[in-house]
């Protein structure tokens, strides 16, 4: 998972980090000060942490130029510069990292304030806590949905899954397998939305990082509006189905921690039925997202037997 190392120290003169000392105006007091890099592995762009010596201040710094996972080709500079928009609309709305500066002549780098925590992950890994942080995260949700509501454009969700299947180069009849399925929901109406919203689209564990009890939701690189509200939510329940059924074997433990986490979005009962009818759905995607990663032959051979069977939830 997530991990750095200290790679540099930059001095006065070094054009990067005096870009920075001027970008941060007066949270840093001597302008004078050196700068430690650490590079933070785990991300699909490099990404590094600035600490300001004497200062007990850090930003992070993502490299759109500069990709390191399975997404090579893109627009950089579109990229950094729509999660920078993305992020000044919602600073007021949640918490993230506040959105600082973008740049494209620094091989098109996004600063953030840096937010030093324990993710949900971690308390997935560990076990404690997990679901007054589960808690957390879905307010948090729910407060992002509600306050960035728009139209509902289904087709796009079901593009967005196609361009998944698409990913995965699947064999032909496994690929018109989940085509068949896929088209059996687009004419079911009792999980459709009457709004769509701005969805997080990778809400990962690693993603929500908690400092104190407040959660902060990092990387929006691929929010998208006009969304299904339940996206988000499926991709959470599905990386905790396939940590605790997979990893843990514990197939009940996750149905708990699923459960309490759906109802702490809800408002209501009959909020929480309709969510039930569209989270299969989205929690197929979340496990095909998986998929792409190299996972192993029985992990994968787990993944896709555990999607075609939400998929199937509604036949």
């Amino acid at each position: 998972m997530i991990s750095e190392h200290k790679v540099a120290t930059l001095k006065p003169g070094n054009s990067f980090r005096d870009w920075l000392i001027e970008v941060l105006g007066g949270r840093i007091q001597n302008k004078r000060c050196e700068v430690v890099v650490y590079k933070i592995e785990g991300a699909s762009h490099t990404v590094c942490r600035y600490s300001f010596k004497g200062e007990g201040y850090s930003v992070a710094a993502k490299f759109y130029a500069e990709p390191t996972g399975w997404l090579r080709h893109y627009d950089a500079v579109g990229s950094m510069e729509r999660e920078f928009r993305t992020l000044k609309k919602i600073e007021s709305i949640i918490d993230i990292p506040k959105p600082l500066a973008v740049k494209k002549e620094f091989d098109c780098v996004l600063v953030t304030e840096y937010i030093r925590g324990k993710s949900l992950y971690d308390n997935m890994t560990s076990d404690q806590d997990l679901y007054r942080r589960l808690t957390a995260v879905a307010h948090l949700l729910r407060r992002l949905h509600d306050q960035t509501r728009s139209e509902y454009r289904k087709e796009q969700e079901f593009a967005h899954f196609h361009k998944i299947l698409d990913q995965l180069k699947l064999h032909s009849d496994r690929r018109v397998m989940f085509n068949g399925l896929l088209g059996s929901w687009w004419y079911k109406r009792d999980w459709d939305s009457q709004q769509g919203c701005l969805i997080h689209n990778d809400a990962n564990p690693v993603n929500y990082v908690f400092k104190h009890d407040k959660v902060y939701a990092m990387d929006f690189e691929s929010a998208w509006e006009h969304a299904h509200p339940v996206h988000d939510l499926g991709i959470v329940a599905a990386e905790l189905k396939n940590y605790f059924e997979f990893n843990e074997n514990n197939r009940e433990r996750s149905e708990k921690y699923i459960g309490h986490f759906i109802w702490n979005y809800c408002n209501d009962v009959g909020e929480f039925h309709w969510i039930t009818q569209a989270l299969p759905f989205f929690m197929a995607l979340g496990l095909l997202r998986m998929a792409r990663l190299d996972l192993g032959k029985e992990h994968t051979a787990y993944i896709f037997k555990e999607a075609e069977s939400c998929l199937n939830a509604k036949q």
